[in-house]
């Protein structure tokens, strides 16, 4: 009997362990053998309301633990996961401990798991940014060390590992889990009436007719906020972008607390003070609060284009062939440059600037979309059935 432990640490790992429990619940249902899991969430993002929107939007179960680990430095974070996830191991005793993604949890439970003899799965291994400067990175690298199963999202990450030393025999390339979430709910998101609460459209009959272009924005990453001449360099780009069409970003807390302290208040409209909804000819960078996971796909999807430093938007925008800018200067998912939508910026102003508008320009006419191998909705089934040869 296999018996494995899911971890969910912060919101992005949520769509992707969604459709994994799917695809377990299935299996278990039509085959003779079973597949027992439960679900930790770690805590890590401790906002209670986004979270639980999270796992209605996507229909997964309540965590059977929560370890309520919350927000600290990488070190008190880490060290908090650890300690309360080995008790849970434990007293639980899995067979196999199933992370994903990058975020401190990740590496904090794999390496409890590691030590105490359980098998340590890792669901999006092998992506590099090849910039350690990067936690994300670290936690990338350490994981994928330590993991018996490590499955891969692009044939990039093959050669990523095996330089790495990591064998063959453990590394599967299966496809991209986020996708399966997303090719899921492409149609529920749109019964999402966000358009029509921002003043997008004309009306609820007509969700698809926008009365303005608008551009998405997600920025939350330390090396682009917690720097106010990086974040400055960053705001002047947008502030110039934003005459052209309004940007809309829906606003991270640790991003809200950086503009406060920096003194960049002004440089944003925000609900209290804005004319929202939306009218003709709106221009500036609004602030909004966070979204859920179908609010935030219905907006993305209609958008004229996405800035952001998020690596999962990268790969939904990939595929729902809307142009992507990268404020970053590397990314650990090549194959949305290569084969998606997507373009490294960096963080100067003038290259952001610069990389928008060749990207709209790159994509006014172009209405090509190029799918990357096994980013088909069906990473989820071929993770499970490869686990179940465990039994």
């Amino acid at each position: 009997m296999i018996k494995i432990c899911i971890v969910a640490g912060a919101r992005p790992n949520f769509m992707k362990i969604a459709p994994i429990i799917e695809a377990i619940d299935t299996y278990n249902l039509t085959t003779d053998k079973r597949i027992d899991y439960y679900l930790v969430h770690t805590g890590q993002h401790y906002d209670q309301k986004m979270s639980e929107l999270f796992f209605t939007n996507l229909g997964i179960p309540t965590p059977d633990i929560n370890l309520e680990v919350g927000s600290a430095s990488h070190a008190v974070q880490t060290a908090e996961t650890i300690q309360r996830f080995e008790k849970v191991c434990l007293d639980q005793t899995p067979t196999h401990v199933l992370v994903v993604g990058d975020v401190n949890s990740t590496i904090a439970c794999a390496l409890v798991a590691s030590k105490l003899g359980i098998k340590v799965v890792h669901v999006e291994a092998g992506l590099r940014s090849f910039d350690r400067d990067m936690p994300e990175e670290i936690n990338r690298v350490l994981t994928d060390a330590i993991s018996d199963f490590l499955f891969i999202t692009e044939e990039d990450a093959f050669e990523n590992l095996r330089n790495e030393g990591i064998s063959p025999n453990k590394i599967y390339f299966v496809g991209n889990v986020m996708i399966d979430t997303l090719l899921k709910h492409k149609q529920k998101a749109q019964e999402s009436e966000i358009l029509g609460m921002l003043g997008l459209n004309h009306s609820p009959a007509t969700k698809n007719r926008l009365t303005t272009d608008y551009c998405v924005l997600t920025l939350h990453r330390p090396s682009n906020v917690d720097n106010k001449e990086t974040f400055q360099s960053i705001v002047e780009a947008l502030t110039e972008i934003s005459l052209h069409f309004p940007i809309i970003i829906p606003v991270h807390p640790r991003t809200r607390n950086r503009i406060r302290e920096f003194g960049f208040m002004d440089l944003f409209i925000w609900p209290s003070n804005s004319t929202l909804p939306f009218k003709t000819g709106s221009t500036g960078i609004y602030c909004i609060e966070p979204l859920g996971y179908l609010d935030f796909l219905q907006l993305t999807s209609h958008a004229k284009i996405v800035l952001t430093d998020s690596g999962g938007i990268q790969e939904e925008s990939t595929i729902l062939g809307i142009p992507c800018v990268t404020l970053r200067e590397n990314t650990e998912r090549p194959i949305t440059v290569t084969h998606g939508t997507n373009v490294i910026a960096g963080v100067k102003k003038e290259k952001i600037i610069q990389a928008t508008f060749s990207q709209l320009n790159r994509y006014k006419d172009s209405g090509k979309l190029s799918i990357p191998p096994l980013w088909d909705g069906k990473a989820s089934t071929r993770i499970v059935n490869i686990l179940a040869r465990e039994q």
